[in-house]
């Protein structure tokens, strides 16, 4: 099992539940909040993890990728989304799409900084073994979902600085992506865990040269 316990194994579990749910629930919070109530009226602005998570993207992918050692990575449900009623328009679907990951990348920052300054690892090793494991998760889902293919986030992020032809096509990737991104992990598994690390490892050094290490 990768080394892992069951100790750890439900450590990281809920770890994912965890953020997971916190990155849709933002998605859903910043939307409701740009005139869109999709969300609130399909019960997406809860904290209860079985609105959000997928069996297969949620819990089977990510804790695969945790017993295999490489990155951890994953995604939910998405959060219903009625982009015509946003304020901003596709500006506004930008930045829908942008809060999920930017919520793990601070969950992820806050399970760094006590790691590293709050010296909380040394003082409880469950403790420090939950905050590693926000921080290693946070990091993948944060990476994976800035991944730019529909419906993944990154798509969205995208899609506000691509010409109209370049739309059209993502569009008509909407139903479809998903089995790409499918695919890219299968068929490029090597290389797809190549390129995850390497971001978050970029990342990673971010967070060092943040507080001057």
């Amino acid at each position: 099992m990768g080394g892992f316990d069951v100790a750890e194994l439900l450590i990281v579990l809920g770890v994912i539940v965890f953020s997971m749910v916190l990155h849709e629930l933002a998605h859903g919070i910043v939307a409701y909040f740009l005139g869109d109530e999709t969300a609130k009226e399909d019960g997406r602005l809860t904290l209860n993890p079985l609105k959000h998570l997928d069996p297969v993207m949620s819990l089977l992918l990510p804790l695969m990728s945790a017993l295999m050692g490489g990155a951890v990575f994953g995604g939910a449900k998405p959060v219903p989304v009625n982009f015509s009623k946003l304020k901003g328009g596709v500006w506004g679907m930008a930045l829908v799409a942008f809060v999920g990951p930017l919520t793990n990348f601070v969950l992820a920052f806050i399970s760094f900084l006590l790691l590293e300054l709050g010296g909380v690892g040394a003082n409880s090793e469950i403790l420090g073994k939950i905050l590693f494991a926000m921080l290693s998760v946070n990091l993948g889902f944060g990476v994976f979902n800035l991944i730019p293919i529909p419906p993944l986030d990154g798509s969205r992020i995208l899609y506000v600085l691509m010409p109209d032809r370049v739309r059209e096509l993502m569009d008509k990737m909407e139903s479809i992506g998903i089995f790409v991104v499918y695919a890219l992990i299968i068929f490029g598994g090597s290389l797809f865990s190549y390129i995850m690390t390497g971001a978050i490892n970029g990342i990673y050094n971010v967070f060092f040269w943040i507080i001057g290490k």
